[in-house]
């Protein structure tokens, strides 16, 4: 097992490691990740999120990607979305923090959010948002980093693997 190291993607480094970020993704849907699919979802609908959601917004520059990875493995990722409008520059969202199923519960998710919050602070960012499924395996960990709930939003997303089960989400904030 070699050491993990977390690097910000530029739009060519997505580009160049599209095949790998779309089988993360794909992997993490098909393990029951509630992060906006749902069932059937193929490895090509993977790549088409990274390429029509995040490529933009990372060209634009107002997204931050951040790659955990394992030698020549990704692991895991995490965005940093930054691109809000003049009335809330003090803020940004938590989205899409992704691990591998095969390199789960080797601290990867909190180094990914502790690299992430790191670059939040250098960009004057003193709140950051996010939204997890509620009794997920991620929103005890948000909290243990010192996340807070606002609050439950029942019935806000579809179930990946469940089309007739609504989920609800749990919406957390930290200030830094």
């Amino acid at each position: 097992m070699s050491a993990i190291t977390i690097t910000s993607f530029s739009a060519d480094d997505l580009v160049r490691h599209l095949p790998e970020l779309g089988a993360l993704l794909h992997a993490c849907v098909h393990d029951g990740a509630s992060v906006g699919f749902v069932m059937p979802y193929g490895v090509a609908d993977s790549e088409a999120f990274w390429r029509g959601k995040v490529l933009p917004s990372l060209r634009a520059g107002g997204l931050m990607l951040f790659v955990a990875r394992e030698g020549d493995a990704i692991a895991g990722t995490v965005q940093l979305d930054y691109d809000t409008m003049p009335n809330q520059r003090h803020r940004a969202e938590v989205r899409k923090l992704l691990v591998h199923p095969a390199f789960r519960r080797r601290g990867i998710a909190r180094a990914l959010m502790t690299e992430l919050e790191r670059h939040a602070r250098h960009l004057r960012r003193s709140l950051l948002t996010l939204d997890t499924r509620t009794g997920d395996h991620a929103e005890p960990l948000y909290a243990t980093l010192g996340y807070q709930t606002a609050g439950v939003i029942p019935g806000y997303a579809q179930a990946p693997h469940d089309e007739g089960r609504l989920d609800a989400t749990t919406v957390m904030y930290k200030a830094l």
